[in-house]
């Protein structure tokens, strides 16, 4: 049922800063609803009111609204106004750990371990810059947010990080695991496409096999040239956002 209170949310604007205004107010705005102090169906405050609080032009904040609406974060209902619509997991590109990701935008993350060995596999091997036969730690989780399906994760991990319990892999992220084992800073190479998924990839996540799924391949290193993992990763495309931030110097 939709509220008929419009939600006002509260918002800081750095005037100085060369992120533009639409987009401060629109991250600011996409964090009230992933964080959960929006909820779905809470009317949104209207154009006319946001700007005049704000000081903001209406065409800015509107963009804002637009961009949010685009996300599928919000609805226009005419007549009605702006509600809010779901709780998409966002993300932004980094070098974080999904689980913290999680955390910290409010929501509950959840781990079922789906393999857990020790083996050789070519390709990871190769994208670790070792010898394509050397042994490897392979990991196959599902990671849930708020109980429901979002991404299937491999990871493959050179065996002096060996051995992980299933225990730290349910109840914690994994960088935090590898912080425990001496590894700090690291340079991520990452890579990101959409395909339909797989026979099994569409039961696991359960979707249907029309739905596209995004695809994650992740190459980790210390800053000295140390191998730290390498990933694949397949998140249903219904609930979760990849976030990307570009300023031009």
């Amino acid at each position: 049922m939709m509220s008929t209170d419009e939600a006002v949310i509260p918002v800081s604007l750095d005037r100085s800063s060369p992120v533009p205004l639409y987009f401060q107010l629109a991250e600011q705005l996409m964090a009230a609803i992933t964080g959960g102090s929006a909820q779905p169906g809470d009317l949104v405050e209207n154009e006319v009111a946001m700007s005049k609080r704000l000081g903001l032009s209406r065409p800015t904040v509107r963009y804002a609204i637009r961009y949010l609406v685009d996300q599928g974060l919000l609805v226009r209902k005419r007549g009605l106004g702006t509600f809010i619509t779901s709780r998409r997991v966002h993300r932004r590109v980094s070098k974080g750990s999904l689980y913290e990701d999680l955390s910290n935008q409010g929501r509950s993350p959840s781990t079922k371990i789906l393999g857990h060995s020790t083996g050789r596999n070519p390709k990871a091997a190769v994208a670790l810059e070792l010898d394509a036969d050397t042994e490897l730690i392979a990991l196959k989780r599902l990671r849930y947010a708020d109980g429901k399906t979002l991404t299937i994760m491999h990871n493959w991990l050179p065996t002096r990080f060996g051995p992980i319990s299933d225990d730290d892999l349910v109840q914690r992220g994994l960088y935090s695991i590898l912080h425990d084992h001496g590894v700090g800073p690291i340079v991520v190479h990452q890579s990101i496409s959409a395909r339909l998924p797989t026979t099994e990839e569409s039961e696991i996540l359960e979707i249907t096999n029309r739905l596209p799924v995004i695809t994650v391949r992740r190459t980790a290193f210390q800053p000295g040239g140390a191998a730290v993992e390498y990933a694949e990763h397949v998140y249903r495309s219904d609930n979760y956002e990849i976030d990307l931030v570009l300023e031009e110097n």
